[in-house]
């Protein structure tokens, strides 16, 4: 009976386990070794390639008011934000002292005056005594002709005359160098009449005090050819804005007059703003960043005010709703494709180092080749790929590409449309998936788990 019952107990552990190892012969019983991955269909989409900058907002136009002369401010007519017209009076400078050297250049110039007047009737004097010594001179030769007065009278009405001619010359002269004088004078009076007249600062344009700098009683520096003077205030044209944004010397030679843009500005969140290009600067800008150089270029965006017309006050038309300074970043769309086929950007591998060059090791076992048996060829032309899903394998498939926006990128060749590419896990793309092997494809929110 015992014998019995231990039958019953061994056998169907026999059987068991004999069912088990036919199951893991078969492979039933194995782990799946295929590797999770997600995939993508490859679409024809419009791509976009964006160059991004980041800057500040500036008026289009704004004009520096900067004093000719040096002086304290004594009346001040505007305040930062007032509206003011080409002409309309802002500020006044102490004229007491270029008032003075008005009055003295204008003393200096009569006098040079009376002095040309006595200066040219010196000359008519002079005029008449040499006619007199001419008409004298001409006599006493005609009786020394005729042996009537002695050498020594003709000598002294020749000398006479001549003296008499050097005067008149002389008197000429003077009359020039008298008249030089006061056309000097003049000049004189003009340049203190201007500086008079420049203690009073008129706007020279239409627009909004955009900065004021001075307050009334502090002086200020005028500009002259060794210094800028002292800044004012500034005039600008609200109505019109622009981006001023720096652009990296790599990104810089795709972008050209009259790209679009996309503008986003700190100050209006989830908002984008359109652009165009205006201006792309020749030279470049370099700052020092710890140990690097920094090399961008400035470049100018015009906000098309069409974008922004909701944002206009209809009380204050010309206010912009931008302010000199404001914080922004810019997309400017240097390229678009139409309706071009393309897959993700985590799709596509070159299988780079480190360095980014492509490498392709070859190990050479031939012991008679006269190099060393462990030879590394270097490749430094990089081939694309992507892993085309197939028959739930990786097909590596080599590809070339052009454009890409944020998230995809063109193929040029190698694919076609509707294909599954292998866009993920972003290691096994880029470093660890082999052509042919097996591979599982679940949702991207599988893939870990």
């Amino acid at each position: 009976m015992k014998n019995k019952k231990l039958y019953f107990i061994i056998v169907p552990i026999i059987l068991l386990l004999v069912i088990l190892a036919i199951l893991k012969s078969k492979g039933v019983l194995r782990k799946d070794q295929s590797l999770k991955v997600n995939t993508e269909q490859v679409t024809r989409r419009t791509i976009i390639q964006t160059v991004s900058a980041n800057g500040r907002i500036q008026p289009a136009k704004e004009v520096k008011i900067t004093p000719y002369i040096s002086g304290e401010v004594v009346e001040l007519w505007v305040r930062e934000g007032d509206q003011v017209k080409s002409g309309d009076l802002l500020a006044k400078i102490d004229p007491e002292i270029y008032l003075s050297n008005y009055e003295r250049m204008e003393a200096g110039l009569q006098s040079q005056r009376a002095n040309l007047s006595n200066t040219k009737a010196r000359l008519l004097q002079t005029k008449a005594q040499f006619t007199s010594s001419k008409l004298s001179f001409d006599r006493n030769e005609k009786l020394w002709q005729e042996k009537v007065i002695s050498d020594s009278d003709y000598e002294t009405a020749l000398a006479q005359y001549e003296v008499a001619k050097a005067e008149v010359l002389a008197s000429e002269e003077a009359v020039k160098a008298a008249e030089f004088q006061v056309t000097s004078a003049e000049a004189s009076l003009r340049e203190a009449k201007e500086n008079l007249t420049k203690t009073a600062i008129f706007a020279p344009a239409d627009g909004t005090i955009s900065r004021l700098t001075v307050e009334k009683g502090e002086r200020v520096a005028g500009a002259s050819q060794f210094s800028a003077g002292t800044e004012m205030m500034r005039i600008a044209n609200l109505d019109l804005m622009e981006a001023l944004v720096k652009v990296s010397e790599n990104d810089i030679v795709r972008v050209n007059l009259g790209d679009t843009s996309l503008i986003e500005i700190d100050a209006y969140l989830n908002r984008k703003f359109k652009g165009i290009v205006t201006e792309i600067a020749t030279s470049a800008e370099t700052t020092t960043a710890t140990t690097d150089q920094v090399i961008n270029f400035e470049v100018k965006i015009s906000i098309l005010k069409d974008s922004y017309l909701d944002l206009l006050d209809s009380e204050k038309p010309w206010a912009s709703p931008f302010r000199p300074g404001m914080s922004t970043t810019v997309d400017i769309q240097t390229k678009t494709e139409y309706n071009t086929l393309t897959v993700p950007i985590q799709a596509v591998t070159t299988r780079s180092d480190s360095t980014g060059k492509s490498i392709e090791a070859r190990i050479d076992h031939d012991m008679n080749k006269e190099k060393d048996k462990n030879s590394i060829k270097i490749n430094t032309e990089i081939t694309e790929y992507v892993f085309v899903f197939q028959n739930d394998s990786a097909k590596m498939i080599e590809v070339n590409t052009g454009i890409q926006d944020n998230t995809h990128i063109q193929i040029l060749n190698g694919l076609e449309e509707e294909q599954e590419v292998i866009s993920g896990p972003y290691r096994a793309v880029s470093r660890t998936l082999k052509n042919g092997d097996k591979v599982k494809k679940v949702p991207k929110e599988k893939l870990f788990e």
